[in-house]
């Protein structure tokens, strides 16, 4: 069976950057993507904040152009799911389904997917409305009235970027006023978001129904407490209620955090020797879920990986 220099499982932004930064490297790689590569990026249709463009481009092609420089650079892509990461004979194995893929190092780049906003009408609108990244899709709404679903640093800091775009911004926060966990956001952003005349909080509210027909039109909130349900006009909504990494596949391999995310120092290495990590995988901590950032954590695991490479 073959040995790689380095498998990078996931084709998001951070893999995309690793495998371009790998085979410049010298190393032989591999990457190993469930789906088409692009991650999160095939969910955005227009993105306006990454280097180099000067006019916006959508997510599909940013991630179809950085496939075919790391292609032309040497990286080889296959579709398979990663099901599990084994230690044997000294190097990593990637067992994905019934294949074994064999490699020195390995960069876990598989991400972290949004927690869904449990409500009708809300997978329907993804894109048409119903947004997981302010910073991403805030520009669209200049000028209207949105709603921002969360108690979290997340939440808080989204409502806190579209003040600064919308017309009007409303918060979700689901406990009600007074309860000491309604609230999960920093001290400090929750000085900010209370002191804007622009942020308006609505407490102890759940949204049950996101409505409108060519997109979003209105919500439907719920009093968690009564029960009692109020329509509210809003032209988008931006859920922040957590995220969920997808990190199965390396349990037992090396310690997740509680939360189930990966631990790395400022150079993207793990605990377990020859296993890096990069992008939305990667313990939140400070780091924020954007292209650019996790590309540069990409860049930063394969020089990691070649210097490991180098010692093997």
């Amino acid at each position: 069976m073959e040995t790689w220099d380095v498998v990078i499982v996931g084709g998001g932004p951070a893999g995309l950057s690793a495998a371009i930064y790998a085979p410049r490297a010298g190393m032989r790689t591999l990457v190993l993507e469930r789906a088409l590569p692009g991650g999160q990026l095939l969910e955005t249709p227009a993105i306006e904040n990454y280097p180099g463009f000067v006019e916006p481009i959508s997510g599909f092609e940013l991630a179809d152009k950085m496939r075919s420089q790391a292609e032309r650079l040497g990286a080889e892509f296959r579709t398979a799911e990663a099901t599990a990461l084994v230690r044997a004979d000294g190097v990593w194995e990637v067992r994905a389904g019934g294949d074994v893929f064999r490699a020195r190092a390995v960069i876990a780049a598989t991400g972290a997917r949004p927690r869904e906003l449990p409500a009708l009408g809300a997978q329907e609108h993804v894109g048409r409305g119903v947004s997981y990244c302010a910073v991403c899709d805030g520009f669209f709404f200049r000028d209207k009235a949105v709603l921002v679903v969360g108690g979290g640093d997340g939440a808080f800091t989204e409502a806190l970027h579209l003040s600064h775009l919308a017309r009007r911004v409303y918060l979700a926060v689901h406990r009600p006023r007074g309860d000491p966990q309604a609230v999960r956001a920093k001290a400090a952003l929750q000085e900010k978001v209370f002191s804007d005349p622009r942020i308006e909080v609505l407490w102890g509210v759940e949204v049950a129904e996101v409505r409108g027909e060519q997109g979003v039109e209105s919500v439907l909130l719920r009093d968690v407490t009564s029960g009692a349900e109020r329509p509210l006009p809003v032209d988008g909504v931006f859920v922040k209620i957590g995220w969920k990494p997808n990190t199965d596949w390396l349990k037992g391999a090396v310690p997740l955090t509680d939360a189930g995310y990966v631990r790395t120092d400022p150079l993207m290495r793990t605990e377990a020797p020859g296993l890096f990590a990069a992008g939305d995988v990667r313990e939140p901590a400070t780091r924020r879920a954007q292209a650019v950032v996790a590309a540069s954590e990409g860049a930063l695991a394969a020089l990691s990986a070649e210097g490991y490479n180098r010692a093997f």
